[in-house]
């Protein structure tokens, strides 16, 4: 049987074409290169399987194992086919397989109302087989709590209920939010109109109380107050967008944090229609899981949906092999892409 060859440095920076001091640099996150060509190493070492002695050291320490002898086989329940939920699941397979595991995802059937019908659905699924199971973000909160109850391995991909014990992880949008607030505080801006809804889900609220929280640090709490700005829900399309017009002509704002995925578009329609351009009438920053096609230079704070798959999927290996560490909550922040539609503000 041939010897498995082995992956040194050499090999990635033969690959692609780079020295191998560069691909060292980028392995162990040193400056002097462009984050494209640090992502193409990064990509290329783990999809060989290479492991700097760092990152060795790293898991050990966080006591995640690398593989069992026996490969597990995990659970992810999905509601809905929001882009965030294929984020979250090519996360958790992507490092799941990484460590020798696999995962099924279930998508939970919008017909179902009732806890009896979701028992019913539960057995079916034979979901107390699986080895663990992430629940993902917008799952109404019956439903959650019932699953939390599971005797099963679990990690939540969202923020946790009040008392939950379970391990979760999340992309920080409360972070997102003050982060983009403090952009726009920084190049003059201190008319700020929030525009999305702040109900029903607990992500949702903690974006409006983040950018309430921001303007109270400011120096801007005449911007807390809800009633001014723009979260109604859209249920009623046509009067949404009539009350967004009504608050972007006003002269009132100078800039616009769309709060939530799919608001962004909405904004520029409306801006559009009254024939005012982006920056030049007002900034806009907006909170999207991905560059969006209609404007790839949109600003937004990069929310790391995808890496918080992969981390629930090191948290639910290593909750398995330790089972009475403390639970943990990890939140990850990202960076903020500038893009082309904050602009400086002079009264």
């Amino acid at each position: 049987m041939p010897r498995k060859k082995t992956v040194t440095l050499q090999t990635i920076a033969d690959e692609l074409g780079l020295t191998i001091h560069t691909v060292s640099k980028a392995l162990r996150g040193l400056p002097g290169m462009s984050e494209t060509t640090r992502k193409k190493v990064s990509d290329l070492a783990r999809a060989l399987g290479y492991q700097t002695k760092e990152q060795e050291a790293g898991r050990s320490a966080e006591r995640i194992p690398w593989a069992y002898a026996k490969p597990r086989r995990f659970a992810m329940i999905i509601i809905g086919d929001a882009a965030f939920h294929q984020l979250q699941l090519e996360g958790v397979q992507f490092r799941l397989k990484e460590l020798g595991h696999s995962l099924y995802p279930l998508i939970v059937p919008a017909e179902l109302s009732g806890e009896k019908e979701f028992d019913e659905w539960l057995d079916r699924n034979e979901l107390l087989y699986a080895d663990g199971l992430f629940l993902t973000a917008a799952i109404p909160g019956w439903m959650e709590a019932k699953l939390l109850k599971l005797p099963l391995p679990k990690v939540l991909i969202n923020y946790p209920p009040e008392l939950a014990e379970v391990d979760s992880v999340i992309w920080d949008v409360e972070y997102a939010v003050q982060q983009s607030m403090e952009m726009l505080y920084r190049v003059g801006h201190r008319r700020i109109l929030y525009v999305a809804d702040i109900e029903p889900q607990r992500g949702f609220r903690l974006r409006w109380q983040a950018f309430a929280a921001a303007a109270e640090r400011l120096g801007l709490a005449n911007l807390a107050d809800s009633g001014e700005h723009v979260t109604s829900p859209a249920s009623d399309k046509a009067f949404w967008m009539e009350c967004l017009q009504e608050k972007l002509s006003s002269g009132q704002y100078t800039a616009v944090i769309s709060g939530i995925p799919g608001v962004a578009e909405r904004v520029y329609a409306a801006a559009g229609a009254l024939n005012m351009s982006i920056p030049e009438d007002f900034s806009l920053i907006g909170m999207e899981n991905e560059e969006v096609p209609y404007d790839p230079e949109l600003s937004r704070p990069l929310l790391l949906i995808r890496e918080a798959g992969e981390r629930a999927a090191e948290l639910m290996l290593r909750r398995i092999a330790n089972p009475l560490l403390p639970w943990e909550q990890v939140r990850l922040r990202g960076s903020f892409y500038t893009g082309s539609t904050i602009g400086v503000w002079k009264p």
